[in-house]
Parts: structure tokens; C-alpha cells; sequence
């Protein structure tokens, strides 16, 4: 028959671990040593002992509990990804709706640009185009003036002369007693 170590035994027999190394410590249970010099039992001793259990000779019972419990944990990993993936959805529709917004926000303001540079450009014109209308009517004066058509052009000034009623041609102008000699003489 097979060998079992002390743990699988214990399963086996539905005892404890350290009841089972107490039996084979003390003689009642006989053992043999494996070649990693470990003690492992007969399965026919441990049924002449102790007995074998019914349910754990059963392979499928420990199989269906390992495979329930594996079902609950790829059920839980599951559940686990799809609220991360509902969550990454999430933030995306997010950022996307972010992104619309500020596309939006953008539309505007070029707008508003496009508007303002339309209207600076047409506020240029118009002063290109009153610029052009006074250069007109200063040329056209000027003309004008010159052939001495235009009645609003004025004789030429008679130039003023730096000297004045004060003072005089000569060396007298000069003198400091130049006041009292003009008022001797008056």
C-alpha cells in the first residue's frame, strides 16, 4: 500500500498531527524512513491503529472543496475587474466630456478673434480711407493757393524786422547815457 507522512495521516484518521507523532514516538505506530530521511506510515497501519475515515479516502471531496473555493475567487477577480474597468470608463467619459468643454471654450474664443480682427481690419480701412480724403484737401489747397485761386488764401505777412522804435543805428545805442540825451533833446 502507500506512505503517507504524518499531516496526510492525521487527514486520514481524522486525529491530530502531533497524536499521530505520539503513537509513532511511542511504538504503537509503526513507521519506515523515506530517502529525505522522513517518517512516513502505512495506510494499512494507520487503518490497523486507528481506523481510516470514509469521507477522506473520498478524492473527490477535497477536489470540489478546492474547485468551489477556486470558483469564489475567480468570481471575486472578476467582480474585482469589472468595477475597474467600469471606473476606467468612467474617468474616460470624463475626460472626454473635459475635453469637449475646452474644444468648445477654444471655438469661442477664435471666434471672438476672428470678430475683433474683422472689425479692427474695417476700423483700418476707414481710417486709410479718411486719410486719403485730407491728403486730397491739403493737396487741393495747396494747389490752390499757389495759383491764388482760393479766397480764403491771405496776402503775405510783411516780415518783421529785429529792430524797434528803441533803438538806433549807431554807437549811441549802445552808450548807457544814450536816455538822457534822447530826452534833452525833446
Amino acid at each position: 500500500m502507500a506512505k503517507v507522512g504524518a499531516q496526510r495521516a492525521a487527514v486520514l484518521t481524522g486525529k491530530s498531527k502531533s497524536t499521530i507523532q505520539r503513537a509513532m514516538n511511542s511504538g504503537k505506530l509503526s513507521y519506515s524512513l523515506d530517502q529525505n530521511d522522513r517518517r512516513v506510515i502505512d495506510v494499512s497501519e494507520l487503518e490497523r491503529v486507528f481506523g481510516i475515515r470514509p469521507e477522506s479516502l473520498q478524492a473527490d471531496a477535497p477536489a470540489k472543496a478546492s474547485s468551489d473555493t477556486q470558483l469564489d475567487i475567480d468570481k471575486e477577480r472578476l467582480t474585482l475587474e469589472v468595477k475597474l474597468l467600469e471606473l476606467r470608463l468612467e474617468n474616460a467619459q470624463e475626460q472626454i466630456e473635459d475635453l469637449k468643454g475646452q474644444r468648445d471654450k477654444w471655438e469661442n474664443q477664435a471666434s471672438q478673434v476672428l470678430l475683433t480682427t474683422q472689425h479692427t481690419h474695417q476700423q483700418l480701412e476707414d481710417l486709410r480711407t479718411d486719410l486719403r480724403e485730407m491728403e486730397e484737401k491739403i493737396s487741393s489747397r495747396r494747389s490752390a493757393s499757389a495759383a491764388g485761386t482760393d479766397k480764403g488764401a491771405q496776402k503775405p505777412v510783411k516780415k518783421l524786422s529785429a529792430e524797434n522804435q528803441n533803438s538806433s543805428a549807431g554807437e549811441e545805442a549802445g552808450s548807457r547815457f544814450f536816455f538822457w540825451k534822447k530826452a534833452k533833446r525833446a
